[in-house]
């Protein structure tokens, strides 16, 4: 792993809050990710699942996680089973966790082989009244290929049929959605290095600066940082940004655009999520800045309300409005659009068609139950916009926020420029011997 070691104390305590949720007599198993293939012998980067990460702080393909908090001899109440290191696999790929460098990760005393699984878990059995499976039930989750979760869940419907079942879930889309002091920590060092990536990149942007090229700059802030993309990166300029999810990065920036940055760094696998628009030739036109302002108007409102007891549906509802006021003002609606909107999808919704909002943690759109009100020790995202395809002009601003328990919620982006005219300023500061030299095409 590229990042610093984690105190296992988190993962102890994350262990905690799951257990004490369980019913009694239950045991409860988490597995990784698969390695994807793609084609031949090429294969996706492997990317733990979060849900055994938040539970172990095992960064390691084919592990597994048992919790069995009523089990009768105390090393059966936490056990991970991992993949041994063999000769070959030394050659190929080196040296797989020890079973000592596990439980310094973990806090786990109990560590097997992963041929070990099957036959502990069915000795176990007899002792177990309701089986916790684990399946993504995220509300914009969409899963075409199934999982190591999946597999397993219908070989555990095979194989014991006549034991109760149980859902891991719920349990932790709440308690992840409520941050530890370390993770908001491994957050705000996310951010930190997001902020680095913004600010080199904004020295390079100028006429003629190619998209990839600008995703290459924050590409190459995030590894010195031992960091990584936390989500593919959209740098979209010109037309290209009022293109909500655009992701092929390869026009070339123009005089006069302006170029959307939604980017973000994963640190620890712990996710940030930063939007910035600035202008390629350095300077706002009068309607840019227009645009502009009014959404961060809107997104300095809307974080106002990012409170405990805040309703997510309520939220949403009044952040439309503040947006319908000032798209009325930037004359892109008038009193009969609104008077006229169909409630289902208001008459705002035609330039700012997203929400506003999501939970942020090990995943971009992190767990969240949407009908809970908000707590203390969230983190939200804020990222209002406003689309004008017809004027070539898309802009979105978002920073990440963690709600505090009194007082307003803190901005983990305090430190990366946000306000138009502090922008211009960095933009300007450049001379033009400073400037990257830009390769022709």
């Amino acid at each position: 792993m590229r990042y610093a070691p984690i105190d296992r104390q988190l993962f102890v305590k994350n262990r905690r809050k799951f257990t004490e949720r369980m019913k009694p007599k239950s045991l409860a198993v988490f597995h990784s990710n698969d390695t994807y293939p793609i084609s031949a012998d090429s294969t996706l980067p492997f990317q733990q699942h979060r849900d055994l990460f938040y539970l172990s702080g095992i960064d390691q393909e084919e592990s597994i996680l048992v919790l069995f908090p009523d089990a009768r001899s105390e090393k059966h109440r936490e056990m991970l089973f991992l993949r041994q290191t063999d000769a070959n696999l030394s050659v190929w790929e080196g040296q797989k966790l020890s079973r000592t460098r596990a439980t310094e990760l973990s806090g786990i005393q109990t560590v097997y082989g992963l041929e070990d699984f099957e036959k502990l878990l069915h000795n176990l059995m007899p002792e177990v009244d309701h089986l916790y499976l684990n399946r993504n039930e995220h509300y914009r989750a969409s899963a075409p290929t199934q999982t190591r979760e999946d597999r397993f869940i219908q070989w555990a419907e095979r194989e014991y049929p006549l034991h109760h079942r149980a859902r891991s879930n719920p349990i932790l889309q709440h308690i992840r959605s409520i941050k530890e002091r370390e993770e908001i920590q491994l957050i705000q060092q996310a951010c930190d290095i997001t902020e680095k990536g913004f600010r080199r990149a904004l020295r390079f942007i100028q006429p003629g600066a190619w998209e990839y090229e600008i995703e290459a700059e924050y590409a190459h802030e995030f590894l010195c940082n031992r960091a990584e993309f936390a989500y593919s990166p959209i740098i979209g300029s010109g037309q290209n940004a009022t293109v909500l999810h655009y992701f092929k990065n390869d026009q070339a920036c123009r005089a006069g655009d302006l170029v959307l940055m939604d980017v973000g760094s994963a640190y620890a696998h712990y996710a940030s999520d930063m939007t910035r628009c600035v202008p390629v030739s350095g300077r706002f036109t009068k309607r840019q800045k227009a645009v502009y302002n009014a959404v961060l108007r809107v997104k300095k409102a809307a974080v106002q309300m990012l409170v405990p007891g805040t309703d997510w549906k309520a939220y949403h509802r009044e952040v439309g409005q503040l947006m319908t006021a000032e798209l009325i003002g930037l004359r892109l609606l008038d009193q009969a659009d609104v008077k006229n909107e169909d409630p289902d999808w208001p008459a705002y919704k035609k330039y700012f068609m997203h929400g506003t909002s999501h939970h942020l943690g090990l995943d971009t759109h992190d767990y969240g139950l949407l009908w809970e009100p908000m707590e203390a020790h969230m983190v939200f995202t804020v990222e209002p916009g406003i689309y004008i395809p017809e004027e070539n002009l898309g802009i979105r601003l978002e920073d990440d926020y963690v709600i505090q328990v009194h007082g307003e919620p803190r901005n983990l982006m305090q430190n990366i420029p946000i306000e138009a005219d502090e922008i211009e300023d960095l933009m300007n500061a450049k001379s033009e011997r400073e400037k990257p030299l830009i390769a022709s095409r």
